[in-house]
C-alpha cells in the first residue's frame, strides 16, 4: 500500500500558527494535498489532546481516523538546557502508539513542573537525552525523530545551539536514534555528505503552521497502514518500504545560506569566510545557515551518494507555481481560484506535481501552468537562497517569460 505521510506539524494551540489548525481543516487539506497519514502534532497540549480524544476514531494498527484521513499521535517538544558549560536548544518529534502512552508522557512532564498549557510546542528545561530515556522507560514503542537537524537555533546540529555529533547529543541513547528529519533548508544529498548519518533514515516533513502548508515535504511509503509497520520501516532505513521523500528545493528554505536579515546581507559559506563570518554592514555575527554547517561537519564531497540511500524528489508547492505563472502573489484570489479548480479536476496536489502526464494536464489547465509544473519536475528553477529566517525567492520562468499575455493565464483551455 502506498502511503504519503507527514509526521511533523502543529495545532492552533502552538505559537505563531493559524487558528484553522483543527482536525476539520487538517483532514480537508490532507485530501487536497494527497496526504494519507498525518501527524496530529501537539499532543501534550491539554485542549488539543481533549479534541483528539473526542474526535479521532481508533483503527487497526494503533492509528486513528477522522473524515477519511489517517492520523498518528505526534508532538514536537523544545528543550533548552545547559550541558558541559554550553546552552543547547533542540526540537524533537515523538510518535506515540496510543492515547495511553500519551497520557503517561503528559503525566511525567507535569510531575516535573512542565507548563503544557502555555504552548502546543512547550519549552522544557530538561536534557533531551534524559527526557527521551524517561519516555522510553514509559513505553519502549515511542519513536524519536530529531527535528530539522540543521536549523541554526533549535536543532541537533544547529550552528547556534547544537552539537557536533549524534553521540554528543544523545549519549548512551544514540543507538536508539535511527531516523532524523532533514528540514526545509537541506535535502538528502546534502546529508549524504556525512558518513555519521549513513545508518539514519532521512525523513522530510512540513512542520506546517497552517493547513495549506501540510505536505510541502513528505514521505512516500510502500507498507501496511499501521504504527508498527511505519516505525519498523524508519528503524530499518526503509529496506524498500520507504520509496522516496518529497523535498523543497533546499535553497527555498529560510536558513539555507548565511546572513543577517536586519542588514539584508546574504552569503554562501565561502563568501562568509571572507568576512570572518561577520556582517560587513554592522559587524555583528552572521547567522550561519545549513549549507555552512554541513560544510563544517561533512567528511565527503558534494555529490557523494551512499549505497542503499533512499531517493528523493524536489518539488515546489502548486500554489507557488500558479502564482509565478500569473506573476501575482501566492495569496491572491486568482491563485486560490485556480488552485481549487485544479484540485477539483485532478484530485490532489501530490499527483498533479509528480504523476499526472503533461498531455492530460494540458487538456484542462493552461499551457503556462503546465510548463511551470514541468520545469519544477525537471529542476529548471531559479531560487535566491533563503537566509536568517527569510524564505528563498523562487523564479520558475525567465524574466522574458514572466509577463505573459492574459489569455495564457486562463486556467481552462
Amino acid at each position: 500500500m502506498q502511503i504519503t505521510a507527514d509526521f511533523h506539524l502543529h495545532s492552533k494551540y502552538s505559537r505563531a500558527t493559524s487558528k484553522d489548525l483543527d482536525l476539520d481543516h487538517l483532514a480537508l487539506w490532507a485530501k487536497k494535498k494527497g496526504i494519507k497519514l498525518l501527524g496530529t502534532g501537539d499532543f501534550t497540549h491539554p485542549l488539543w489532546l481533549k479534541e483528539l480524544k473526542t474526535k479521532l476514531q481508533a483503527v487497526d494498527g494503533n492509528l486513528f481516523e477522522y473524515k477519511g484521513v489517517h492520523f498518528v499521535l505526534t508532538t514536537e517538544l523544545s528543550n533548552i538546557y545547559s550541558k558541559n558549560g554550553k546552552t543547547y536548544r533542540i526540537h524533537t518529534v515523538y510518535l506515540a502508539p496510543g492515547f495511553e502512552t500519551v497520557d503517561l508522557i503528559v503525566k511525567a512532564l507535569l510531575a516535573r513542573g512542565a507548563n503544557l498549557s502555555s504552548d502546543g510546542r512547550p519549552i522544557l528545561g530538561m536534557d533531551v537525552e534524559d527526557m527521551s530515556r524517561m519516555f522510553l522507560d514509559l513505553d519502549e514503542n515511542i519513536f524519536i525523530i530529531p527535528a530539522h537537524i540543521w536549523t541554526p537555533w533549535f536543532a541537533m546540529f544547529g550552528s547556534k545551539s547544537g552539537f557536533n555529533s549524534i553521540e554528543e547529543c544523545w549519549g548512551k541513547l544514540a543507538r536508539k536514534i535511527t531516523c532524523v528529519e532533514t528540514g526545509l533548508s537541506s535535502d538528502p544529498a546534502m546529508n549524504w555528505r556525512l558518513s555519521a548519518l549513513d545508518r539514519m533514515t532521512l525523513v522530510s516533513n512540513s512542520d506546517a503552521h497552517s493547513p495549506s502548508k501540510i505536505g510541502r515535504e513528505c514521505n512516500v511509503f510502500d507498507c501496511e497502514m499501521s504504527f508498527q509497520s511505519i516505525v519498523d520501516t524508519l528503524q530499518k532505513k526503509g529496506k524498500g518500504k520507504l520509496l522516496y521523500t518529497v523535498e523543497f528545493f533546499p535553497e527555498e528554505g529560510k536558513y539555507h545560506y548565511d546572513g543577517h536579515r536586519a542588514c539584508q546581507v546574504s552569503f554562501g559559506p565561502e563568501e562568509s569566510k571572507k568576512y570572518n563570518d561577520l556582517c560587513p554592514t554592522c559587524n555583528k555575527p552572521l547567522v550561519l545557515g545549513v549549507m555552512h554547517r554541513i560544510n563544517e561537519l561533512a567528511d565527503r564531497p558534494p555529490g557523494f551518494k551512499p549505497e542503499g540511500a533512499v531517493d528523493y524528489i524536489n518539488r515546489i508547492p502548486l500554489e507557488e507555481i500558479i502564482a509565478d505563472a500569473h506573476g501575482v502573489g501566492v495569496h491572491s484570489r486568482l491563485v486560490q481560484k485556480d488552485y481549487e479548480a485544479v484540485i477539483q479536476i485532478f484530485g490532489n496536489e501530490f499527483d498533479v506535481l509528480s504523476h499526472i502526464g503533461y498531455e492530460y494536464l494540458t487538456k484542462s489547465v493552461s499551457a503556462r501552468i503546465v510548463e511551470g509544473i514541468q520545469r519544477v519536475r525537471e529542476g529548471q528553477v531559479n531560487i535566491i537562497p533563503g537566509y536568517d529566517g527569510e524564505y528563498g525567492k523562487i523564479s520558475i520562468f525567465s524574466a522574458k517569460k514572466s509577463t505573459p499575455q492574459p489569455e495564457q493565464l486562463t486556467l481552462f483551455t
